[in-house]
């Protein structure tokens, strides 16, 4: 066989974008919500802090349900076509967010965005492990998960415009609707295994299927490899992955959520000054994904490459709340924040399929994302209770730097074949 820097690497072009692309979108309109909430909606359905908290974190909720259904569909069946129907649901349901006119009626249809939007993370993860060796997945995942700080960066001044000139509902409105114009982009690009695609070259795909071949046969000879959906979920390190994720998630949504509330606390600016200002902590996001997944491929350390950031996230939370009276300093921490934010998630979900074999893998990656995502319910949530309760935004900072400390410490209980060779 070639040297493998001779092997073609069309698969970088070809799955990357359209999977960023999607992702894009659906973080778009889960998070979008955040300036609805800050720019009026609200004062309009007549939501407490806490209310409103719940309306952010219920999607979490619906999100779980096909969580596993959706990885075993893309490890056994079609992904892509799972993933296409999700965006039609979801696109149709994030519109109809506009024309809601009670609290009730928003609480419903975000938790069936949930639903819509549960199986198509952990679908796509898979197909990223079909075209990407173990040496590529921490880069590959980083690249990815850059869709985060990619659609922040847009939804920031985006919403940030559409809240000010056409008011909360225009932002569920246009932004859903243009989501479905993702199916165009997404069923002529992407194939779900390199056997499949037409477009690959011969040395492309024997050099995939070769290498991916050895990764199974190496980890299914494991004497500890799980090998059904039981053993996993009586596996000890399936249990700190969830925890663990489950962590992160509730620093990275309560952070997502209610920065558009914590920006408006800290500057007192307009809503579309603050749609700007929420765009610079995605920058550093950028930053922070593509320097944590270069140096943890070439390290092969997963776990030094997660705990890290965990550490760093939490740390720069805390030193934005206790220097809030110094705006500006108080802002350049949210902007480390940023650097943190996502940059532990690519690299994170190279550990399940260290861990666990193909057959198991898509399993594995639903119920770590469907358990963990409840973070996502939790964080904002919790930030609206402690909000209501306390009359502050930062009593909510710090319980979400908490929770990220824990990550970190449950992050260096993780076995040691996770440090790499």
């Amino acid at each position: 066989m070639a040297s493998t820097e001779a092997i073609p690497a069309k698969r970088w072009g070809r799955i990357i974008p359209p999977a960023i692309l999607v992702y894009i979108f659906g973080f778009m309109d889960r998070t979008n919500i955040g300036f609805a909430m800050a720019g009026g909606m609200s004062d309009a359905l007549q939501m407490t802090a806490t209310l409103s908290g719940l309306a952010a974190g219920i999607f979490f909720i619906g999100y779980m349900v096909l969580q596993v259904p959706g990885g075993h569909i893309a490890e056994t069946g079609n992904a892509k076509k799972f993933i296409a129907v999700s965006i039609l649901a979801w696109s149709l349901i994030c519109t109809s967010l506009g024309f809601v006119q009670t609290a009730t009626q928003l609480l419903v249809l975000r938790f069936l965005v949930g639903v819509a939007e549960g199986g198509v993370w952990p679908a796509i993860l898979v197909i990223i492990s079909h075209w990407f060796p173990s040496s590529e997945r921490g880069r590959a995942n980083s690249y990815f998960i850059m869709n985060v700080a990619i659609a922040s960066i847009i939804t920031g001044p985006i919403s940030g415009w559409l809240v000010t000139t056409f008011g909360w509902r225009s932002v569920f409105i246009a932004e859903g609707a243009v989501s479905f114009l993702l199916i165009f982009v997404w069923w002529p690009l992407i194939s779900n295994r390199p056997s499949e695609a037409k477009w690959i070259s011969k040395e492309e795909r024997e050099y995939l299927e070769t290498t991916l071949a050895a990764e199974q046969k190496e980890l299914s000879s494991e004497d500890d490899a799980p090998t059904s959906l039981s053993t996993i979920l009586s596996s000890v390190n399936m249990w700190k992955l969830i925890l663990i994720y489950f962590f992160y998630q509730v620093g990275i949504y309560g952070f997502a959520m209610w920065l558009p509330t914590i920006l408006k606390s800290l500057t007192n600016s307009g809503m579309t000054s603050i749609g700007f200002l929420s765009t610079i902590p995605y920058f550093a996001c950028m930053a922070g994904l593509y320097i944590f997944g270069h140096l943890s491929d070439r390290s092969g350390n997963r776990k030094k490459y997660v705990a890290l950031p965990l550490l760093g996230f939490a740390l720069c939370f805390l030193a934005s709340a206790f220097l809030k009276d110094y705006t500006w300093v108080s802002f350049a921490f949210l902007c480390g924040c940023g650097l943190f934010l996502q940059c532990a998630s690519g690299i994170f979900w190279t550990i399940p399929t260290m861990l666990f074999p193909a057959k198991v893998a898509g399993d594995s990656l639903g119920i770590i994302n469907a358990l963990g995502n409840l973070g996502g319910f939790v964080g904002p949530f919790i930030v609206g209770w402690l909000t209501t309760q306390f009359m502050s935004i930062y009593a909510g900072i710090y319980f979400l730097a908490a929770m990220l400390a824990c990550g970190f410490f449950l992050t260096l209980s993780l076995p040691k074949k996770t440090e790499g060779k």
